[in-house]
Order: C-alpha cells, then structure tokens, then sequence
C-alpha cells in the first residue's frame, strides 16, 4: 500500500507533538521558576543582573574582536566599571592582570565569570548568550573598502526591489564587515528560495577583498585536506550567502571529496574551520579571563525560600502530571490498533481474519498492509487447492487408462496387440510430459533451472525449431514459416530456448485450424532480440488473455488434454525466458489468430 499520508497524520509527528508539548511545559515552568527566583534572589543577594553581565562579557569580547591586542582595553574596562558599580577585572589564563578596576593588589575572585576568546565564543548573534563559535565581529583580511561597499549597497537595493516585486518584503543589514545582508521577518529571505528574475548571482559573488582573503583561507586549508585525504577544486569557496551575517558560514564551500560522501564535506568543514582561525588570530587579542564581582570574598551564596521552594515541588508534579495524562491517551490510542492485529494475527489461519481500519497513519496502513497479506494468503491456498486438483486430474486420466488396459489385458479379456501397447505407451508418454513439466516448473520455482548460455543465432534456432514441428505441421494443414532480420544473436541455452519456442509452436499448431499460417520471426531491437510466434487460429478472448500463463489454465473450459494440452507449457515458457533475463508478452484477437512475444537479452557475433 503505497497512499501517502497526511503529516499531521503521521505517526512520528504525533509523537513528536507531544514530546513538545511535554518539552514546552516543562521548559516555560523551569524557565519561569528560574527567572522568578534566581532574579530576586541575585538582585538582593549580589545587587546586580545576568544582563548586565552578559553586557560587559559582549563588550569585551567586542573589544577582543576588533583589536589584535588589550591594549587600551583599561579605558574601557573603567567606564564599566563605573556603570555597573562593579569589578571588572580582565587576566591572561595564567593570571597575569591586563585590566583591572580595582586598586592594585586586590586579589581576584576565586574563579572567572567567563573567558573570552572570540574565535570561539560568540555573544554578539544573541543577545545575552554566549554560543560556540566564531564572533561576527571578527573581520580581519574580510572588511571591506568604502568602494566595495557602496558597490554592494547598490546590488543589495536592487536585490531587495526584485523581491518587492515578487511579494518578499525585506530589509538590508550590514555586516561588521560592511557586505550587505538581506532579511525577512523569519530571518531568512523567501525560505531560501530566490525567484528567476533576482537570481542575477552579483550579489553573491566575493568582491575582490573577499576573494583575496578566501584564495589565503583555501591556501590554509590544503594541507589539512591533504592529510585528510579530501580532494577540492583550487577555489575552495565559491559563493556567498547573502542571508548569513556570519564570517564562519557565509562563504559557500564548493564540491569536495566524492558527490553523496558526507565524510569528506565533515573533514573539509573542519578543515576550514581551523584555517579560518588561524587566519583570524592575528587580528584579534589574546585569549583572557573576566573576572566579575568582590575583591578578598567570594560572591554571595543565596539559598532558595520555602516559597519558592514549594513553588518548584508544585510546577514539577503538575509538568509531570501533564506528562503522565498526555502519554496515556497517546499510548492508548497507538497500542488499541496494534491489540486488534495481534488478536487477528493468532486466530486460526483458514479463518482468514481481518482487521477494520480506522485510522489513516502507519498504524492504519499496517492493517491495511495485513489485510491485503490475509486476502494474498486466501488467494494463494485458493490456488494451492485448485492446483492440487488439477495435477491429480491431469494423472487420474492416463493412470486409469493404463491401469484399466492393463487389468482386462491381465483377465484375458483383451489380447495384447500392439496397437494396444501402442496406446499404452501414448498413455505413458503423457504421464511423462506432465511429470517433466511439473519437474522444469519446480526447478523454476526453487531457483535451480540450470541454463547453459552460448551465443545462438536466432534464425538457426527458429529453423531448428520449425524442423522439429515440421510433420505435425504437415498432418495439420498448417503452414508454418520463419523469418528473420539480419542475423541476430542470443546470448541463451539453446536447449531450453529450443523447449520454450517448441511450446509456443506447439500451442499456435493445436489452435491453427487447416490451411492456416504459424509464423516463427527474430529481429534486433537494441540491447534485446524479439522472437514472435504468430498464429491465425482462434486467438484468446480478452477476458481469458490475462491468465494464459497461469498454470493449468487452459482457454477450452473442457480441460480436454486433446486440445488445450496439460496446462503448463505456457508457464515453463514464462519461467525459461524470465530465467534468460527476458520477457515474454500475449497479444490476441478472437478469430485472427494470437501472437506471442519473447525478448531476449542479445549477444555480439563471435569471431
């Protein structure tokens, strides 16, 4: 069953909504709870907030990322100072003061509020956050001249007019850099899709600034690429983002290592990412510690109210109330579906039980699925039987002909003539063919039929085979002709393809009434040879055509082994040719006659 399924519908969905309803609740109350106690209590206890801590960390690390030293940091580490009313204190990792607030000689605080190392650490892309990564403000060999940027201020308008007209509205921000960013509401331009009519691709070219500093970057980058054993082109960035106001991401990287190899675009990434430090770190300042807060003490410890403490107690157990309540009803309504295919799974099989389907998400479909699998199972017992049936039919015929001969001839009461044993040993003979054919149809089955491939050419193989029905043709009346298009080859076991043509020949003679026409022709049609076997006898009703491969399906409802045979040739052709890597279709008109079509894998002319 292949309907696809709404997403809302969908299983993974569903659960995945709960999960974030559960994660929601769970983080507006930890998020309020924390808020209302650690604010009050920092705002008593210590006098100050985390936004003003986050403001000093973020100029700082600004600082860092626009000079390539701290000197003349002090200046700027005073005038802090002054308007939070605290120390500020910035040192090397090894302790060494660089800036300090506090007279000469205050000991610092036992441990440091943050480090800042703006190759590592960002807080300029969100405010009052510290995220890993690169901070946008560190530019180096990226800043742009005025030139460029007025030049890209023009693309930018133009860009941003383009997307008017086609329903975006956005506006144009500047980098640290100075290039130009385009941006929405969402933060990200048309969902990443840029309509034909802005997609000019001036605007996300590097300038030549930006160039000259990729070329640097790429140069970097080799010999990691080299050990890593990444190939890439010599231009290693070939694009710009234009919605990415960050250095780190907003140069496209081109194709690298193998296409479909995420290993290798990894290893350039990271690459990439440690030469681009290693290019910036010369414009930036080292890397120091920021010290916040008293001098010989250390910071105030506040301790949680019995309020504030039952205040958590009670948002935890209703988060997790929440959580219980929500998860029951999502388990229940998954697991009642999956009980009823379980109980249908154990009842007896000739039951044949179904399931009802009620929903429309994988559950829905697997009981769809199972539904669709008892009915196959009913189909094929059905088929097993009938097959039974049948073979115990097609033996019954010629045994009870040999017994019954047999026991008058034992009783005297027939003499054994030889026209007798002659019709004894026909007898025999389609005793044979039947248990031959059941043997080639299990061979077929089991994945044994042994084929002996050779080149063959396909006009020799229709005149063996017209040689062979030559005198059945004859005693018919049937005229029966080959002809073939060039010299096409077979790559096929002869023998077996000799048994598939005989059959179908065989079919088109019983079913060709006198001074009719069976036609054996080959041709070439590309990779494939198509062998046709055409007839001007009764031809199949269109009704019947669909089964006349099926096993014992005979089109005279008679099931007389006289005229429609044992049921099986048509089916040993079926698995002889898929055997040979081919196909083989049925075309018919009732009273023109029917036209079988085999096509083959074809084969060079050997030398």
């Amino acid at each position: 069953m292949t309907a696809r399924i709404p997403v809302r519908k969908r299983l993974l969905v569903r659960l995945l909504i709960a999960t974030v309803l559960i994660a929601v609740c769970s983080v507006a109350a930890t998020a309020w709870l924390a808020v209302e106690t650690t604010t009050r209590a920092l705002r008593e206890e210590q006098g100050q907030v985390l936004a003003e801590d986050m403001d000093v960390l973020a100029r700082l690390s600004g600082y860092a990322a626009t000079h390539p030293d701290w000197r003349g940091v002090e200046e700027t580490v005073r005038a802090l100072s002054a308007r939070t009313g605290r120390r500020i204190a910035l040192t090397t990792p090894d302790r060494r003061t660089i800036a300090d607030s506090a007279p000469p000689g205050t000991s610092l605080p036992p441990r440091a509020a943050a480090t800042i190392d703006p190759l590592r650490t960002d807080t300029y892309t969100e405010r009052g956050a510290q995220r890993s990564g690169l901070d946008p403000r560190v530019v180096g060999p990226y800043l742009l001249p005025a030139g460029e940027r007025v030049r890209l201020d023009e693309l930018a308008t133009a860009r941003q007019q383009c997307y008017a007209r086609n329903g975006y509205e956005t506006t144009v921000l500047r980098t640290p850099s100075g290039r130009p960013v385009l941006s929405d509401e969402k933060g990200a331009v048309a969902a990443g899709y840029v309509p034909d009519e802005c997609a000019d691709g001036r605007l996300n070219t590097p300038t030549p600034t930006e160039k000259k500093a990729l070329s640097e970057l790429t140069e970097r980058s080799w010999d990691c690429l080299e050990r890593n054993g990444v190939s890439a082109g010599r231009d290693l960035f070939v694009a710009v983002d234009i919605n990415e106001r960050r250095i780190g991401t907003r140069y496209l990287m081109g194709k690298v290592g193998r296409p479909g190899d995420p290993e290798s675009l990894r290893k350039a990434e990271s690459c990439a990412d440690a030469a681009r430090r290693a290019q910036l770190d010369p414009y930036v300042a080292p890397v120091a510690e920021l010290f916040l807060g008293g001098g010989d003490t250390t910071a105030v410890r506040f301790d949680m109210s019995p309020a504030n403490k039952a205040k958590v107690v009670g948002a935890a157990g209703l988060v997790l109330a929440v959580t219980v309540a929500v998860t029951a009803v999502v388990a229940t309504r998954l697991v009642r579906p999956l009980r009823a295919l379980t109980e249908a799974a154990q009842q007896p099989p000739e039951l044949h039980v179904r399931v009802p389907v009620t929903t429309r998400d994988e559950t829905g479909i697997l009981a769809a699925a199972f539904n669709e699998l008892t009915e196959r199972r009913e189909r094929l017992e059905a088929q097993r039987k009938a097959m039974v049936s049948d073979i115990a039919h097609e033996l019954r015929s010629p045994l009870t002909n040999i017994r019954g001969w047999l026991e008058v001839t034992r009783d005297g009461v027939v003499a054994p003539a030889p026209a007798l044993l002659a019709s004894l040993h026909e007898e025999a003979l389609v005793l044979q063919r039947v248990i031959d054919d059941l043997q080639d149809l299990a061979a077929a089955d089991a994945g044994t039929l042994r084929l002996h491939r050779e080149p063959v050419r396909a006009d020799d193989l229709l005149g063996q085979v017209a040689a062979a029905h030559r005198v059945a043709a004859d005693t018919a009346g049937v005229t029966l002709r080959t002809t073939a298009d060039g010299t096409p080859w077979l790559d096929a076991d002869p023998v077996r393809m000799r048994q598939a043509l005989g059959n179908l020949v065989s079919n088109a003679l019983r079913h060709t009434p006198a001074d009719g026409t069976v036609t054996l022709t080959a041709q070439r049609d590309g990779d494939f040879v198509v062998l046709d076997v055409t007839d001007t006898g009764t031809g199949i009703d269109a009704e019947d055509l669909p089964y006349v491969f099926d096993r014992f399906w005979r089109a005279e409802k008679s099931r007389s082994r006289r005229t429609g045979g044992s049921g099986l040739g048509l089916p040993i052709v079926r698995h002889l040719v898929a055997a040979h890597g081919g196909t083989v279709d049925a075309a018919s008109e009732p009273g023109a006659g029917s036209v079988f079509t085999l096509r083959l894998p074809a084969a060079e002319a050997p030398d």
